[in-house]
């Protein structure tokens, strides 16, 4: 069936906060996407498992919207926790997906912050008909 999923800058909009989500496979490593499926890759599978696990909300999501183009989902994740080292859920999260040094506990996962203000430069996004009108532009 099919999803309306989100672009992560209007999900950051929507909630009026900075906000948490995760990268896999080659967009964790920063390579072109390619044949890659998210549907069968394993550490995907074990992260989401975990979050579930732990009850930690998550939602599909997109890339930083862009009206230079568009691309078809990727496996990323919307982490549904603020940013924010006093709460617990976020340091349970940060631990489970980082070392202590910052980097990646895995190769192919990147744990991404997007800063609210860097989400409202696409604010004009939000305007009704604005995605319509892009489309038949397109």
């Amino acid at each position: 069936m099919p999803q309306l999923i989100q672009h992560i800058d209007a999900i950051a909009r929507q909630k009026q906060r900075d906000v948490l989500f995760v990268l896999f496979g080659p967009a964790a490593r920063g390579d072109i996407l390619s044949d890659y499926d998210y549907e069968v890759d394993v550490r995907r599978h074990e992260i989401i498992a975990w979050l579930d696990k732990h009850q930690i909300p998550w939602l599909p999501c997109g890339e930083y919207a862009s009206t230079s183009g568009f691309s078809a989902y990727d496996g990323r994740i919307y982490l549904d926790i603020p940013y924010d080292d006093s709460d617990a859920t976020y340091c349970l999260v940060r631990d489970y997906l980082e070392n202590p040094d910052g980097s990646s506990c895995y190769d192919d996962v990147l744990f991404c912050y997007l800063p609210l203000e860097i989400a409202m430069k696409n604010a004009h996004h939000d305007e009704p008909g604005f995605w319509e009108r892009w489309a038949e532009d397109f």
